[in-house]
């Protein structure tokens, strides 16, 4: 290990500091353009020592568990607490801007809408149990060492008010010293925790975790890597007016906020579309928001989302006839053929893209589509496909809703 001096010329996708060092490029965490700082460096990596020369754009971190100076470590949760906020969301509107060029695309980006503190619904905690004590936090950066907090600002109040619950069911759970994920949805009827990564429940581990939720409040539903243990209540979200209950663990946008701005997106631009097909539909987030406009098709690849999205549907008065499919888009993509029935498409695919589903796209005469992405990379790539057969991109906007990190959702509208 050495230590150093570098100034910082420029921020990477990660949200690291960029210094040019002469045998190539040295990454250093919490630093920002222009600060010049002494660094302890392994290889390409630095870890701030001092800062002599000190950003305008940098700020006071909101959280005591965030960078090197962490009270009870580094929390590996947020990575751009230290920066401001135009700065800061300059930053991550330039990276869906560096995407979309880097595929060759120049489309007006809009203004970014912006995360606010104690949005999150849906967090992820690293969870283990020590000789000590029950730990729930997030994993320091590029570590296995779980820091334990007491604050949160980017959670909603509904779950930090509950880390005790949540932390009693996790030392309910725990079989042994290895650390396990606790995902925590708040739902509009308590928290759904959704446990993995735990070994077998023995039946006495199992009453004991169902005494523990019982006596507990706020709690609507424990699962076990994906089995229901107890539910005192069914958790329900909201889509747009039509309460869905979601399986355990099942994927939902991570800010209501968010959600709404994204959804507002989609249906604006599908407009009066009479058919429409919603691609990787979930459990319905843009489907039964959808279905108030037009006829709609919705295709996922899992059981339970899809099963949850029917249910809801059927219960649901006021919507248009609503279809779904169970089909794996990745190795069978709606062909040509198929979407010559369509009006409007929209897809929301995971981190890798709808890159096969696209190229039927672009060979289609679909009038309308909107993509939806939290990949910036996957979504030019996508992007540039459905250009070259023909299509315009009328809109592009990012949305934060990972508050403090360098991940962005965006919603792409495009016309034939």
């Amino acid at each position: 290990m050495s230590a150093e001096s570098v100034t910082i010329q420029k921020l990477g996708a990660q949200g690291d500091g960029i210094a040019n060092g002469a045998d190539g490029p040295i990454y250093v965490p919490f630093a920002l353009p222009g600060e010049t700082v002494a660094i302890a460096r392994v290889k390409n990596q630095g870890t701030i020592i001092s800062i002599s020369t000190v950003s305008a754009d940098r700020q006071q971190p909101a959280c005591r568990h965030f960078g090197p100076d962490g009270v009870n470590g580094t929390c590996g949760g947020c990575t751009l607490q230290h920066m401001n906020d135009p700065s800061y969301n300059a930053f991550k509107r330039q990276l869906v801007v560096d995407a979309l060029k880097s595929k060759g695309l120049t489309p007006e980006v809009g203004e970014i809408v912006v995360a606010h503190p104690g949005e999150r619904r849906r967090v992820v905690f690293a969870a283990r149990r020590t000789e000590k004590q029950m730990l729930i936090g997030f994993n320091q950066a590029e570590s296995h060492h779980i820091v334990a907090i007491e604050e949160c600002p980017i959670s909603s109040a509904a779950i930090i008010d509950r880390l005790p619950a949540i932390r009693a069911v996790g030392a309910a759970l725990a079989t042994g010293a290895e650390a396990f994920r606790i995902s925590v949805l708040e739902t509009l009827s308590g928290l759904d925790l959704a446990v993995d990564g735990i070994k077998k429940l023995s039946d006495q581990q199992r009453r004991k975790a169902i005494e523990t939720v019982l006596s507990l409040r706020g709690i609507a539903r424990v699962s076990a890597n994906g089995e229901i243990l107890v539910e005192p209540a069914k958790p329900f979200v909201d889509f747009g007016g039509v309460n869905v209950s979601p399986p355990p663990g099942s994927f939902t946008q991570a800010t209501k906020p968010a959600e709404e701005a994204m959804a507002e997106l989609v249906v604006s631009h599908v407009g009066k579309a009479k058919r429409i097909a919603d691609l990787f539909a979930g459990a319905g987030t843009f489907s039964l928001r959808l279905a108030r406009v037009g006829r709609v098709h919705a295709v996922e690849g899992e059981d339970k989302p899809l099963a949850a999205l029917d249910h809801a549907a059927r219960q649901s008065q006021g919507l248009k006839p609503l279809s779904v499919e169970k089909r794996d888009l990745f190795r069978r993509p709606l062909m040509t053929a198929e979407l010559k029935h369509y009006d409007a498409v929209v897809f929301d695919p995971p981190r890798a893209g709808a890159e096969f589903q696209c190229k039927e796209l672009a060979r289609s005469n679909v009038k309308k589509i909107v993509a939806v992405s939290c990949n910036p990379l996957t979504l030019a790539r996508d992007l540039a496909l459905l250009v070259e057969g023909g299509y315009r991109i009328t809109g592009v906007t990012p949305i934060d809703q990972f508050l403090w990190t360098p991940h962005i959702e965006v919603v792409a509208t495009l016309e034939k």
